[in-house]
């Protein structure tokens, strides 16, 4: 990949990158991509004033968020930010991190994480020249409508983030991207990996075959109708979806209960197919759509999920490959996982952390990002190395 077209202007500031420790490994890695592509531009090196401090060995920031007996806590800055284009990197769904409150043993929540982006912000504000928040797994997105008398927790969390001076915030694949609406006239972009989870379909099953007489995209709900479509004409291939039938007479846990899964679509009979969604919670209405198609007489069932967060543990989905109702599950490592899922002999890793390293080497030169948005281009020319093979 050329990096030349990233230096056709000077940084808008100094890069610094928080990586917060719900972050730490993906931090880690895309610290190591920037300053590994910037070590070799020659004409930051020839060019002392205009790109003071632009090569370096890390870009990281010391910073520490320690906590009180009580589990309140502060962040404190080490390094200097003055004058800096400031990006924090935090995945408020990595429950791995513990903190001891009056003695006990306390795994942080999102809430916790979401507090600690915050004393980030208020510890460099008035200080940074810019702020981004990098925050993979949107806070509270899945509450981003009100239908009833509800709390609108990610709307007020886009206002309060702009309020406390963020000039952008970069998500992942957000569960409904409309919620930037709270914030119309802030830097917001809910960034899709369908180039990363294609690139690696074909790199960890060779034996694929890219037609619609062999494959199809599946949505498992309406919600992901639209990844659904996009994926389905960047492959050529057709598309089918699922809805839920639920019971309105009753609640169970806030929702209605799902009765069962009714499909709309073209036969699958013979077919490898292709279930796309943004997460992975529980799991349970993903496979019970794997279910359903291997009912259908369905080939081999692959899930491609932007974040796995397997809250109820991976033996159902041990069960289920066991019993051939699921081939391959694709997770990014936007999120934290698990050291047993990726010993799974099921389970993909989709690494995006040069691409999130993409994503702030523009962002820094104010470059467009249009072409990562959007990769189709890149999309189109894999698939035909895939096929001229």
């Amino acid at each position: 990949m050329s990096n030349k077209k990233f230096i056709e202007s000077i940084p808008v500031g100094p890069l610094a990158i928080v990586a917060l420790p719900g972050s730490k490994a993906l931090g880690d890695k895309v610290d190591a991509y920037i300053s590994g592509w910037r070590s070799e531009r020659l004409e930051a090196k020839e060019s002392p004033i205009t790109f003071k401090g632009y090569v370096k060995d890390s870009y990281l920031l010391n910073v520490s968020v320690p906590r009180f007996g009580t589990g309140e806590a502060k962040c404190a800055l080490k390094d200097t930010v003055r004058g800096c284009d400031l990006y924090i990197i935090d995945d408020v769904t990595n429950h791995s991190i513990e903190y001891t409150v009056c003695g006990q043993k306390n795994h942080m929540s999102p809430d916790d994480h979401y507090a600690d982006i915050k004393r980030v912000i208020a510890a460099a504000s008035g200080k940074a020249r810019k702020i981004t928040v990098i925050m993979p797994f949107l806070y509270e997105s899945r509450q981003h409508r009100r239908s009833s008398r509800e709390s609108m927790d990610c709307a007020v969390m886009l206002q309060e983030l702009v309020n406390m001076g963020v000039d952008n915030i970069i998500t992942f694949d957000a569960h409904d991207p409309r919620v930037n609406n709270a914030i119309p006239i802030s830097g917001f972009e809910s960034v899709m990996p369908t180039y990363q989870f294609i690139k690696n379909l074909l790199r960890n099953v060779p034996d694929i075959k890219l037609d619609s007489d062999h494959l199809m995209m599946i949505s498992p709900d309406e919600g992901a109708m639209g990844r659904v479509v996009y994926y389905a004409n960047v492959l050529g291939v057709n598309m089918g979806m699922f809805y839920k039938r639920r019971d309105y007479t009753k609640v169970v846990d806030g929702r209605n209960p799902i009765v069962a899964h009714e499909y709309l679509g073209d036969s699958v009979e013979g077919k490898d197919v292709l279930i796309i969604d943004d997460m992975i919670s529980s799991g349970d209405s993903m496979l019970d759509v794997a279910k359903q198609l291997k009912k259908r007489k369905a080939n081999r069932v692959f899930v491609a999920s932007t974040f796995g967060l397997f809250t109820n543990g991976l033996e159902r989905f041990d069960e289920a490959y066991e019993q051939g109702l699921i081939y391959r599950v694709m997770t990014t490592n936007s999120i934290y996982q698990t050291p047993e899922l990726l010993e799974k002999e099921w389970y993909i890793n989709v690494d995006i952390s040069k691409f999130t390293a993409l994503f702030i080497d523009r962002l820094n030169h104010d470059a467009s990002i249009s072409d990562i948005l959007n990769p189709i281009d890149k999309i189109t020319k894999k698939i035909n190395e895939y096929n001229n093979k």
